[in-house]
């Protein structure tokens, strides 16, 4: 146990009052000594009451000596029967102030009878509606915050949400949602715009490449045919192929048209119903996922959002801290000024409070008693002394005035009851 600079400024008190306290006694011997002596000299009747008052003021003084000093160490060094009772009884004090401590500051209704009292809600939202305590709220939460992201390993956050991102989506069956989209997509036509783009795409491509085209069919012709008839050849296949995209283009009632439409709709029930489509579905999600490429991509979308709330931590004009502050007011303006929601926060403040005491009460009181337990006995009593000795000290010049009054009343009686 450790000794502080205060701890010896109140030892000096209590020895500075142990001074005077038996000084007073040293003061009522030596009264009691003269008073005897001038009695037996015949000084008179005074003398008698003086050495009365002298003797009881003696008794007092030693009985309150004895009483404030068995509380701290055994009078004399002798083994009396309860003496040095802080020592021996350290433990049993500690488990004593434990338990009252647990059942007269930790019991659920006297914690929540002091939240309730307190008006916890109602302070917090005029403070927080206060000019500058939004600002204040906001500036340390944004410290905060970027306290933790720096704390934060980027390897380990940029594993945990590629692992979580991926669980996710293994978890999540994508076929049948796709299918109920794409079925409402066809259903609504909103896939014509697509098959328009693509025809138009594919009419241009054919413009501008007619001789590549004409080129890839000739070259697939046999050998033997004349070169001239494998160029009629890819002419003919090539305006054919030009014919047939651009009525697809051109006729919103092309076979062609009517077919993808079907097919996209025959999908989008396959992928809904079929067990093999949804297997096949699972299958490419799966393999898609297991990508080096895009779990690559899942983790950098960590970087990114580290690198977004930093900047937005620390600029005061930012979007992020702006909103936080208009939050903050408007919370606190909302707290201070509705009855409601301050029943509300108070009840679960002291629900709160009340799960905290009645779960941890034991560990708290235990605590208590353990620390006191592992203090040194003779340091727990000079410590203990040191604070409460120099009132202590008081009991004994009490003793010493009290009674002598007392034995100076005792001492008139006896001699006007005796004559």
């Amino acid at each position: 146990m450790r000794f502080t600079a205060a701890d010896e400024e109140k030892r000096r008190g209590v020895r500075r009052m142990k001074t005077i306290a038996t000084g007073l006694l040293a003061f009522a011997t030596l009264v009691f000594a003269l008073a005897t002596w001038a009695k037996a000299a015949g000084a008179g009747a005074w003398a008698g009451y003086l050495a009365a008052a002298a003797e009881a003021g003696m008794v007092g003084a030693l009985a309150d000596w004895f009483a404030v000093t068995a509380l701290f160490r055994r009078p004399f060094g002798l083994p009396i029967p309860h003496t040095a009772i802080i020592p021996t009884k350290k433990d049993a004090f500690g488990r004593s102030l434990g338990d009252f401590v647990g059942e007269n500051f930790l019991s659920g209704q006297v914690v929540r009878g002091r939240l309730a009292a307190l008006g916890i809600a109602r302070r917090l939202g005029e403070w927080l509606a206060a000019p500058g305590s939004a600002e204040r709220v906001t500036k340390e939460a944004s410290a905060a915050l970027r306290g933790v992201l720096a704390v934060l390993r980027d390897d380990d956050v940029q594993a945990v949400v590629a692992e979580a991102v991926t669980r996710r989506a293994a978890a999540t069956s994508v076929a049948e949602p796709a299918g109920r989209m794409l079925g409402k997509v066809v259903a609504d036509g909103g896939h014509h715009g697509v098959v328009d783009l693509i025809t138009v795409r594919a009419h241009d491509w054919l413009t501008e490449n007619h001789a590549e085209v004409v080129q890839r069919v000739t070259q697939k012709t046999p050998g033997w045919t004349p070169k001239f008839i494998d160029h009629q050849v890819g002419e003919r296949v090539y305006k054919e192929l030009m014919r047939f995209v651009t009525d697809i283009r051109d006729d919103r009632q092309h076979p062609a048209r009517g077919a993808i439409d079907k097919f996209l709709a025959d999908f989008a029930t396959e992928l809904q119903t079929d067990p093999e489509t949804i297997a096949r579905v699972e299958r490419a999600k799966g393999e898609l996922l297991a990508r080096p490429e895009v779990q690559d991509l899942i983790a950098s979308t960590w970087a990114a959002v580290r690198s977004l709330v930093l900047n937005a931590a620390e600029d005061e004009e930012s979007e992020l801290r702006r909103r936080i502050r208009e939050g903050v007011r408007s919370f606190g303006t909302r707290l201070a000024t509705d009855a409601k929601l301050q029943a509300k926060v108070d009840g679960w403040l002291q629900d709160a409070a009340q799960y905290l005491v009645d779960t941890y009460r034991a560990e708290i009181t235990s605590l208590i008693s353990e620390t006191v337990a592992g203090w040194d006995a003779e340091d727990a009593s000079r410590k203990i002394e040191a604070n409460v000795g120099r009132d202590l000290q008081f009991i004994r010049i009490n003793g010493t005035v009290v009674g002598a009054l007392a034995g100076l009343l005792i001492h008139t009686a006896a001699v006007a009851l005796g004559g």
